[in-house]
């Protein structure tokens, strides 16, 4: 009973680099991690979150954390929120678009963060029903690549700033944030939102090559991203896992390229790069692309093996209810958009793309359904001619 405590409470003496809690990694590429957070750096990640130059959290502001709290401590924010004095939303298991859009509509959230996948519902449940984001100055996606498409229609049909974050749960997780620099012409904003983020203030981030040459930052280097700072893991819990640091830096499995305005471009995950022919594709480009295309309401692209090739580009996409679209016409519609290689000859439509827990597409579970022949796969040759 509240009621018969006195409301005081005798503050203990806990040095500040002691554990303070601890989250699970997803998964996705393999055996889940367990990562330590201690009170400094949950503190010091709390103080990021609320400079002007990420999300400026005050005490003015209402935050629907979409984001659950086993999901990299749902990315900081109710620590964030709770030191800047702000009011929080925290909408349970009820993550569906119409609870969303209702909870948007009665509590009037001024931010909100959540994966791409539940900001793709919602967008398209708002294309039948009538959905208030007015209180909204902004929105943060993260977790895995925001599509360009998703980036315009907020900002086009509801005024609305998608901002694509950028980090890991080793992270904290925030290091990278798309916020265009100053001065950017609003009709090139989106070239920067659409970028996976530009690297915060407290944050260290490079290119390492396969050969641990450091690149320039010049955006065109590609290499494996290393990041380092106060609030980023120097180890796992009760796991080594000593491939995964170098030199006092994090090996994030990410691969891209770093700009000289600090803006990084994530291409895809290192497990999840495609080698065809020796050649490379992303798979995260090419989903993103395929899901721009006005019929498909979400898209996963995974590498399986080829006789010729070594690997190939399987595309699985969900296609919007009432609208009829072959792989003959995805294929047609990618033709301008992506070198001719890169073109999928193998494409599946399910109901719905599998995910882990906190949403992300889970490859694993694409590649080893196409394994074990659990797809209806359509193999068009190169021509789009289904053979």
């Amino acid at each position: 009973d509240l009621q018969a405590e006195d409301g005081s409470f005798t503050w203990p003496e806990v040095d500040e680099r002691q554990a303070a809690g601890m989250c699970y990694t997803s998964g996705t590429t393999g055996k889940p991690k367990g990562v330590v957070y201690s009170h400094r750096s949950i503190f010091l990640h709390s103080m990021a979150g609320m400079s002007a130059n990420t999300l400026a959290v005050s005490e003015r502001d209402r935050i629907l954390a979409i984001v659950p709290m086993f999901h990299a401590n749902a990315w900081g924010i109710p620590y964030t929120g709770w030191f800047a004095g702000a009011d929080l939303v925290m909408p349970r298991e009820f993550l569906q678009a119409p609870h969303l859009a209702q909870m948007i509509a009665t509590t009037r959230p001024t931010l909100s963060a959540g994966v791409p996948t539940i900001w793709n519902d919602l967008l398209h449940y708002a294309e039948v029903n009538e959905v208030d984001f007015s209180s909204l100055r902004a929105i943060t996606g993260g977790g895995s690549a925001v599509p360009r498409a998703m980036i315009q229609a907020y900002r086009e049909r509801f005024g609305i700033q998608l901002l694509q974050g950028w980090g890991m749960t080793e992270t904290s997780p925030l290091c990278a944030l798309s916020t265009p620099p100053k001065g950017t012409p609003e009709d090139r904003e989106v070239d920067y939102l659409a970028k996976t983020g530009r690297v915060v203030a407290g944050v260290e981030v490079r290119v390492v090559a396969d050969d641990s040459t450091v690149l320039p930052n010049d955006g065109q280097s590609v290499g494996e991203f290393e990041v380092r700072g106060p609030w980023i893991t120097g180890s796992y819990y009760a796991d080594p896992s000593p491939e995964r640091f170098h030199d006092g830096w994090l090996r994030t499995g990410d691969v891209g390229s770093l700009d000289q305005e600090g803006f990084m471009q994530i291409s895809d995950r290192a497990k999840d790069v495609i080698k065809s022919g020796g050649e490379w594709i992303s798979s995260v480009d090419l989903e993103n692309i395929i899901m721009s295309h006005p019929a498909i309401v979400e898209a996963s692209v995974v590498g399986v093996p080829d006789p010729r090739w070594e690997e190939r580009p399987l595309a699985c996409v969900v296609i919007k209810k009432g609208i009829e679209v072959t792989p003959e016409d995805l294929v047609e519609f990618l033709r301008d958009k992506v070198a001719k290689w890169w073109v999928p000859e193998r494409w599946s439509v399910v109901d719905e793309i599998p995910k882990t827990s906190v949403g992300k597409f889970d490859k694993k579970v694409l590649r080893a359904r196409y394994a074990s022949k659990d797809l209806d796969v359509y193999e068009l040759s190169t021509s789009g001619e289904r053979s």
